[in-house]
């Protein structure tokens, strides 16, 4: 019943960044997901797993907060095709994930689908850097959970790895776009 939670909560972080352009916004979308997939990899991976890529995404989610756009900037005009793709990306996912399988695995999957598919849809929709790095974070963190969907034992590596990727990508230089 958590990891359904877990997976909702997923989802909702990963749609706020794909519906806001404002800093607040982004590290609040970064901040749930990050939350989501730790509980989710914490159960199943066990609690080392679990807490880098918490403390990864929250590093990340924190550093949004420093730089970027000001304010929300959650639903802004002209928003509505990315509304759109929230709702039908989830509605995709979770038939996915509960027709793949049962229990602790499709709430991972479910997690992992919607993650990042919709950060990597932001990714491909913005020019934005301060989106783009906070995307890139989130597709990093994704990827490491999606390991723990093999049967095989669970190594930490994945996990370690990407809490340093989600971490370190918003140290990255940021610069304007520029017309040519």
């Amino acid at each position: 019943m958590i990891e359904g939670f877990a997976g909702f909560v997923a989802w909702l972080g990963a749609s706020v960044v794909v519906l806001s352009d404002g800093r607040r916004g982004l590290a609040l979308g970064a901040a749930l997901s990050t939350l989501a997939l730790a509980a989710i990899v914490f159960s199943g991976a066990g609690p080392v797993a679990g807490i880098a890529l918490g403390v990864g995404g929250l590093t990340a989610a924190a550093r949004r907060l420093t730089v970027g756009v000001a304010g929300w900037g959650i639903m802004p005009p002209g928003s509505t095709p990315r509304f759109i793709l929230c709702v039908g990306g989830g509605l995709l996912a979770l038939w996915i994930a509960l027709g793949v399988t049962s229990g602790h695995s499709s709430a991972l999957r479910f997690a992992v689908i919607t993650v990042a598919g919709l950060a990597g849809a932001r990714v491909l929709s913005s020019g934005e850097s301060s989106v783009l790095l906070t995307s890139v974070a989130l597709l990093a963190l994704a990827t490491a959970a999606a390991s723990g969907l093999t049967e095989e034992a669970l190594a930490i590596w994945p996990y370690v790895g990407a809490a340093a990727i989600a971490a370190g990508v918003g140290w990255l230089p940021q610069s304007a776009p520029r017309a040519a």
